[in-house]
């Protein structure tokens, strides 16, 4: 089968690189996102496969990394094979049923959000400042603030498309034609939207695997 019959285009979304389920049994995220660095290097290498992330992703990706204190070699790998680019804010068009099904699903989450509000407010009313058992600190209001972010979150923010991160993401796929790579519910279900095709972050490094199964290995190059 022809190399060319591969070449794809991938825009990878921050979820990818943090999923438990990318790595094996004993191997930390370090030696994971390595694996994975080096399995996007060898698909570019013999299979002209590009992955792409828009520089928002990027910078959310290595502050994230950073705060887990990996190694320089896995930045290295990463701005070596990853490509960095802006979406084309401007030539790329959205649909417009895709901005009405945003403005109905955004007015529908603001209802829900008001109503955990005036749940969180009639309890309140009939809480104390009194201490918690088993708290030092926590006080019965503290608890119902707690549970109002915890739901508010949830009513406000699950599976939606609710940052600029991941509309740079869906924004650049559609641009390169390229599949999403993602572990994020709400940007799978707004791939469809988008008429973008996708793959869990999970199941990536087994789909790079099995591509590069297809090299011959008299003629494989890999980064080692």
């Amino acid at each position: 089968m022809s190399v060319d019959a591969f070449k794809q285009r991938f825009v990878l979304d921050t979820s990818l690189f943090f999923t438990e389920e990318i790595r094996r049994d004993g191997e930390s995220l370090e030696d994971a996102v390595l694996r994975l660095l080096e399995l996007i290097a060898n698909a570019r290498l013999n299979l002209g496969i590009s992955c792409y992330v828009p520089p928002t992703i990027h910078n959310e990706l290595t502050t994230m990394l950073e705060a887990r204190d990996v190694d320089d070699e896995v930045y290295s790998k990463l701005n070596t094979w990853v490509i960095r680019k802006h979406p084309d804010r401007y030539a790329v068009s959205i649909p417009a049923n895709v901005v009405y099904s945003f403005v109905d699903e955004m007015s529908g989450r603001v209802d829900r959000g008001l109503r955990v509000s005036e749940r969180a407010v009639r309890r309140a009313e009939d809480s104390t400042d009194e201490l918690l058992e088993d708290h030092d600190h926590k006080t019965e209001v503290d608890a119902v603030i707690s549970e109002l972010r915890e739901k508010y979150r949830d009513a406000m923010r699950t599976g939606v498309l609710d940052s600029r991160e991941d509309f740079d993401l869906l924004i650049l796929a559609r641009e390169l034609e390229a599949g999403v790579v993602t572990e994020d519910r709400g940007i799978i279900d707004w791939t469809e939207d988008f008429g973008l095709r996708y793959i869990r972050g999970r199941e990536f490094p087994d789909l790079l695997e099995q591509y590069l199964t297809a090299v011959d290995s008299d003629s494989k190059r890999t980064i080692d």
